[in-house]
This record gives C-alpha cells, sequence and structure tokens, in this order.
C-alpha cells in the first residue's frame, strides 16, 4: 500500500496507535498471568480498565492515523490513555490511592478526543 501526502500527515497517529495496541495485549497478559495471584481483585480490576481504555484509545489512533484532516484529535487521545491508563497501573501496582484522583483528567481528555474528532470529521467531510 502506498502513502499520498495527505495520508503521511496523520501517520504518527496511525503508528501510535498500533504501539499503544501493542502494549495493551502485553500489560493485559501480564494482568492475567503475572498479576492475578498477587493483586487483589479490586486493584487487578483496576489495571485491566486501564487496560481496555488504552485500548480504546489505541483503536481510535489507528482509525484516526487514516483521515488526514484528524490533527488535534490524536493528541487528546495519546494524553488521555497515558494519563487515564497510567494512573490505574500505577494505582494497582502501588496501592497509591491519591492517583484516583488524577485519573478523571485523563479521563476527561479522553472523552475531549472523541468529541473532537467528531468535529474535525463533520468539517473535513
Amino acid at each position: 500500500m502506498t502513502r499520498s501526502a495527505s495520508s503521511a500527515a496523520s501517520l504518527p497517529a496511525f503508528q501510535t496507535g498500533a504501539i499503544l495496541a501493542a502494549l495493551g495485549v502485553a500489560l493485559g497478559a501480564f494482568a492475567t498471568h503475572g498479576l492475578k495471584a498477587t493483586l487483589e481483585p479490586g486493584l487487578l480490576a483496576n489495571f485491566e480498565t486501564g487496560v481496555r481504555y488504552q485500548m480504546y484509545a489505541a483503536l481510535a489512533l489507528l482509525v484516526l492515523g487514516t483521515q488526514s484532516a484528524q490533527k488535534r484529535a490524536p493528541v487528546l487521545l495519546l494524553a488521555g490513555a497515558v494519563i487515564f491508563s497510567g494512573t490505574l497501573y500505577i494505582l494497582a501496582l502501588t496501592g497509591l490511592k491519591w492517583l484516583g484522583a488524577v485519573t478523571p483528567i485523563g479521563g476527561v481528555l479522553l472523552i475531549a478526543g472523541f468529541v473532537l474528532a467528531a468535529v474535525d470529521f463533520r468539517r473535513s467531510g
């Protein structure tokens, strides 16, 4: 498959989505096989929620990476995934409960990224 100049502009979003998805699969396997015996169920559920939302963001980035008009939403989605999922991973592994106050910031960024993707798609089409 060849890339045109317009699709090359969004290639970083696609590549980032692919990497985020690969990490999501690896982290999900780590949770299932490595953490299941060591974490209490509530903390394991937090970790798994982080993986699930990381995968949502990854899939969105893969799709948005095919759309040259999508330049703003991928940034918000990546930041949201890093903050939302990252704080859940750290919370689950360390028990630092204060991170629960930071996690919603990532959620807001994810929501904003999805809304902005819709707005930018509407404007470009």
